[in-house]
């Protein structure tokens, strides 16, 4: 076969009607599901880093000589990370961190996941372990932090305050506490502009939360120096309210980033919220477009997607650069370019860029 003149073929062998030539090689290979039960971290820390570089250099060889994936930011405020593996190498690796100068006292939030939910190790230093892009934000200055036991209480007890997601748009569609706030926003860096034009009376409680703690550390301050006095955060994110608490007062799913994009809350409240772009059938689930050149998030239930194959719409179907979609594994993540097609993507992707 000439590698640079393939069909897309769905991985059930046919080969869509719609589909054209294809001038790129494919390089995808399946998943291969292993009967083992793996652990998912998730974990920060505001802890000065003096040396972010090195920090990451050496944070990376140890996590590549075991084999370990996941996705670790680290800058000179801190570490942020989410790391899979089995239950032995976690705790390999929470001993590790916690032997760091600084570190010894981490939470790690820990789930149970039945495959190691990402593709890749990635560990980069960045200018923030998470991005707001405000000067001055001294997240030891925050709001108060409330265990998930308060939490809980503030919604039993009949309180009046107001209650704010801390989380992109996309994710509080799936889930959210019961009379959130969800504001309209694609980053979190877009908070401070959102709370300048939300209106919000500087006299009442507030409680935020987000899904791990690491946003409403930077929120909250924000808040703070913008007049909001009584704020209040929840200690450990949705996440850790989930193991605490059982997700009471919770609704529908929790995004996470990673392969799985959707973890269960509340045991009772599990129904989803959001539709199906495609067919507005109920659904709790995320695509990335099959087409490369477009690769949009958007919601999907497994009849929409089969529709489309994996993509957002029938013009991306279309597309020359689509990624192989199985309609036995509807839900499994697409990989970036390099895991489908050869270095000719890449360069017609540049000469598309330098043309528009």
């Amino acid at each position: 076969m000439n590698g640079l003149h393939m069909r897309r073929h769905s991985m059930n062998g046919h080969t869509p009607a719609s589909t054209h030539a294809k001038p790129f090689t494919l390089k995808y290979v399946k998943r291969i599901l292993i009967d083992m039960t793996y652990q998912v971290l998730l974990y920060y820390q505001f802890t000065p880093i003096e040396e972010p570089q090195a920090f990451a250099k050496d944070h990376r060889e140890w996590l590549k000589e075991r084999s370990l994936l996941g996705r670790i930011y680290v800058s000179d405020e801190g570490l942020n990370g989410t790391v899979a593996g089995t239950p032995e190498q976690m705790e390999e690796y929470m001993a590790m961190v916690r032997e760091i100068p600084g570190f010894e006292s981490i939470e790690f939030k820990i789930d149970e996941c039945d495959y190691i939910p990402f593709a890749k190790l990635t560990c980069k230093v960045r200018k923030e372990i998470v991005a707001l892009h405000e000067e001055g934000v001294d997240p030891f200055e925050g709001g108060r932090r409330l265990s998930p036991e308060e939490w809980r209480a503030h919604f039993e007890q009949d309180e009046d305050f107001i209650l704010i997601d801390v989380r992109n748009d996309y994710e509080s569609k799936i889930g959210h506490f019961e009379g959130a706030i969800c504001p309209p926003v694609e980053n979190f860096y877009d908070f401070p502009k959102w709370l300048d034009d939300a209106g919000l009376p500087k006299d009442k409680k507030v409680l935020m939360y987000c899904t791990g703690g690491i946003r409403c550390e930077k929120f909250s301050v924000v808040m703070k120096k913008k007049g909001w006095e009584d704020v209040n955060q929840l200690h450990g994110g949705i996440l850790n309210y989930a193991k605490k608490e059982q997700g009471k007062h919770f609704l529908g799913k929790c995004f996470v980033f990673d392969d799985r994009l959707a973890v269960p809350i509340d045991p009772d409240s599990q129904d989803p919220l959001a539709t199906c772009e495609i067919t507005g059938q109920p659904t709790d689930h995320y695509l990335n477009c099959a087409n490369m050149e477009c690769n949009r998030l958007f919601l999907c239930s497994e009849e929409g997607a089969k529709t489309y194959e994996g993509c957002c719409s029938e013009a991306c179907m279309k597309s020359e650069v689509c990624r192989p979609f199985d309609p036995e594994t509807v839900y499994q993540p697409f990989r970036k370019w390099y895991n489908y097609f050869d270095d000719d993507f890449k360069q017609r992707s540049k000469s598309r860029e330098q043309v528009s």
